[in-house]
C-alpha cells in the first residue's frame, strides 16, 4: 500500500455550509476499512466542531484551531500544542471594537474586516504571533503554529511520516498542511492558489470530491501521479549535457557496483543524505561501520557490541530517525542469518507504517550470497526501495537483483560490471559503441526502463565522510604504521593504527613528541598514511602556535583523533 492516511480539511473540502454528506461519511469509513488512517485538519474551535460534526469517531485524530490542538476520539484526550491567548491581547481587541472574537484554547479569530485592527495590537503589544487569512475569516494563532505543525505532530503520533499522507483541501490556510503531504489534491471549489499548488483537483466539489479521491486511493493508490511528483525525486546526478539524472523514490531499486576503492561508498552516502534531506527515513546495513560519520544518522552496533533486531524495529518506530546498523560485532558467517531475522521484520513494519522508506546493503555478496539457500523463505516477494553496494554483483543472490531498476557503474571497467550484473538477471546489455569509462564520471543504466547505459556526473555528498575508519583506528596499517624514533633514534616504538598511535603520545617523553611535531611527522602520516587531510592541517596549525605547551598540542591532537575516529575506550 503506498498512501497508509487521508488528511482533509473540514470546512469547504469535507462539509459545506455545516454539513457533510453522507455518501462521504461512508467514504471515510471505507477508507478506515481499508487499512488506512483518516485525519481532520480544521481551524475551527474543537468544541465548535465536535457540536456540529458527530461523526469524529471515523477520524483517527482531529488537528483543530489551525494546528494548535489535537484530539483524539477514541480517548477524548486533548493536546494544546501551545499556549492560550494572553488576557491583554484580548482585552486590547475588545477595546478596539473587534467583534465577534472566538477565543479558543491557541487561537483566536474574527472577521476580515478586522484585520487591520488584529495587526495592529499585535505590532503594538509586541507578540510574537501571525496573522492568517482564510477566505472571510482573519485567526491568530503563536508562531510557528498552523495546520502543517499540527499535522507534524498527529503523524508522529501515528508513527507515520509525511511521505504516507495525501491531503485535500480548498482554502489559503491549508497551504502549509497540504505542503507537508505527499500528495497534495484541491477539490474543485478551491481558491485559485490551492488549485495552482496541487498535484491534481477533483472533479467535484467539497465532499463529493473528497469522496472522488477516496474511491481512487482504495482502487489503485493513485497509480496515476505515482512519479509525477517532482519535488520527492531524487537527484543521482547529471549527463554530459548537463541534464538531471532522477530517481522517484518509491517503487525503486538501486544497485551500485564496482571494484573496491573505487568510491562506491562515497556515491552511497551522498544518496542517503538526499533522501534523508527530503524527510525519507533510511535504515542502513553496515557491515564494516563506512557510514558511521554520516550526520542525522544513528548507529547501532559496534565491533564490541552486536545489534539486536529487536533494539533496530525499536529505534526506527521514531519517523524522525534514521538508522545505521553496525554488523562489526557479528562474525561474518552469522551475518546472513541476522539479515534473514531483519528483514521479514522490517517489511512487516513497512506494511504498517510504510517506513523505512530506503533500506540499504552495503556489501551485498556477503549478506545475500549467490550460495545462500534461504532467500525465498526469508525476503518478500517485493524487496522495495533499496540501494545494494557490492564489488562482485555476480556473486550475490539472483532473486536479489531480479528487481533492480537502477545500477551505477563505477569504477574503471564499468562494461564489465554491467555485463555482470545482466548475466545474472538475463538481461540483454546493450553497450553504446562511445560510452566508455571518464574520470570523475560512472556509467547508469535504467534497467527497468530499458534504457541504454549512459555517462553519468554523480552528485556528490555534502559531509565529508572517512572511508575505512575501522582499518585507521584499531587495523594493522603495516608498512605505513608511524614510529616514535625521537630526535637520536634512541625509540622505535611502532604505531600501527590510530588508537596505538594516542597510547603512546599519551606517555612518550616530551623532546620526543616535539621532535617529530616541528617536523610535521604527525601531519604527513595523517595526510599521506591515514588519507585525513582535514586532520592533516588541523596538526599543523597546532605545530605552528608558539603560545602552546607541549602538552597542550598532545592533548590537542589526541582530542582531534578522537573526534573524527571511534577510538576503543
Amino acid at each position: 500500500m503506498r498512501y497508509l492516511a487521508l488528511v482533509a480539511d473540514y470546512d469547504g473540502t469535507l462539509a459545506s455550509q455545516d454539513r457533510v454528506p453522507d455518501e462521504a461519511l461512508r467514504a471515510i469509513a471505507r477508507l478506515r476499512t481499508s487499512g488506512r488512517r483518516a485525519i481532520m485538519v480544521t481551524g475551527r474551535r474543537l468544541h465548535d466542531l465536535l457540536a456540529a460534526f458527530t461523526h469524529a469517531h471515523l477520524f483517527d485524530l482531529i488537528v483543530a484551531e489551525n494546528g494548535g490542538v489535537v484530539y483524539d476520539p477514541a480517548s477524548r484526550e486533548q493536546t494544546s500544542l501551545a499556549n492560550p491567548p494572553s488576557r491583554r491581547f484580548l482585552q486590547e481587541l475588545r477595546a478596539r471594537g473587534v467583534n465577534p472574537l472566538e477565543v479558543g484554547q491557541v487561537i483566536v479569530a474574527t472577521l476580515e474586516p478586522h484585520r487591520t485592527a488584529v495587526q495592529d495590537v499585535v505590532w503594538d503589544l509586541g507578540l510574537e504571533a501571525q496573522v492568517i487569512g482564510n477566505r472571510e475569516a482573519v485567526m491568530v494563532l503563536p508562531a510557528g503554529v498552523n495546520k502543517a505543525s499540527g499535522l507534524g505532530y498527529a503523524l508522529r503520533k501515528l508513527g507515520l511520516s509525511r511521505h504516507e499522507v495525501v491531503g485535500v483541501g480548498d482554502a489559503e490556510n491549508d497551504h502549509s498542511f497540504l505542503a507537508r503531504c505527499e500528495c497534495a489534491v484541491a477539490v474543485a471549489n478551491a481558491v485559485p492558489a490551492i488549485k495552482e499548488n496541487a498535484t491534481f483537483v477533483t472533479a467535484a466539489e467539497n465532499g463529493s470530491g473528497v469522496v472522488e479521491l477516496i474511491d481512487e486511493l482504495i482502487a489503485d493508490d493513485l497509480r496515476r501521479v505515482e512519479g509525477n511528483l517532482p519535488q520527492h525525486l531524487v537527484l543521482l546526478g547529471t549527463r554530459p549535457d548537463g541534464t538531471a539524472v532522477q530517481v522517484a523514490p518509491y517503487g525503486r531499486n538501486i544497485l551500485i557496483a564496482g571494484p573496491s576503492g573505487s568510491g562506491k561508498s562515497m556515491l552511497t552516502a551522498g544518496l542517503i543524505e538526499r533522501l534523508i534531506e527530503k524527510d525519507y527515513q533510511v535504515c542502513i546495513v553496515d557491515p564494516e561501520g563506512d557510514y558511521v560519520t554520516l550526520r542525522d544518522v544513528v548507529t547501532l552496533g559496534n565491533q564490541w557490541r552486536a545489534p539486536s533486531v529487536n533494539e533496530v524495529l525499536s529505534i526506527l518506530e521514531d519517523p524522525k530517525v534514521n538508522l545505521g546498523i553496525n554488523l562489526l560485532g557479528i562474525p561474518l558467517e552469522d551475518r546472513p542469518g541476522f539479515f534473514a531475522q531483519l528483514v521479514p521484520n522490517l517489511h512487516a513494519m513497512r506494511t504498517r507504517t510504510g517506513r523505512p522508506h530506503w533500506l540499504v546493503l552495503d556489501e551485498a555478496h556477503h549478506m545475500l550470497p549467490q550460495t545462500w539457500g534461504h532467500i525465498a523463505s526469508a525476503l518478500p516477494r517485493r524487496l522495495g526501495e533499496t540501494i545494494l553496494v557490492t564489488v562482485h554483483p555476480d556473486h550475490v543472490a539472483p532473486a536479489i537483483l531480479a528487481p533492480i531498476d537502477v545500477v551505477v557503474a563505477i569504477g574503471h571497467s564499468p562494461e564489465t560490471t554491467l555485463d555482470k550484473f545482466a548475466r545474472a538477471t538475463n538481461q540483454e546489455l546493450h553497450w553504446p559503441e562511445d560510452l566508455a569509462h571518464q574520470p570523475g564520471r560512472v556509467v547508469a543504466w535504467f534497467v527497468g526502463d530499458r534504457q541504454p547505459p549512459f555517462s553519468m556526473r554523480p552528485q556528490p555528498g555534502r559531509a565529508e565522510r572517512i572511508r575505512h575508519r575501522r582499518k585507521y583506528a584499531e587495523g594493522n596499517l603495516r608498512w605505513h604504521s608511524f614510529y616514535f624514533r625521537g630526535p637520536n633514534g634512541r625509540h622505535n616504538l611502532k604505531a600501527q593504527n590510530l588508537a596505538v598511535f594516542c597510547q603512546l603520545a599519551e606517555g612518550i617523553d616530551e623532546e620526543t613528541w616535539m621532535f617529530h611535531l616541528q617536523r610535521d611527522d604527525y601531519s604527513r602520516w595523517f595526510r599521506h598514511s591515514i588519507k585525513d587531510e582535514h586532520l592533516a592541517e588541523e596538526t599543523e596549525r597546532i605545530a605552528r602556535r608558539a603560545d602552546l605547551a607541549p602538552w597542550q598540542t598532545r592533548q590537542m591532537i589526541r582530542e582531534l583523533v578522537h573526534a573524527r575516529y571511534t577510538l576503543p575506550e
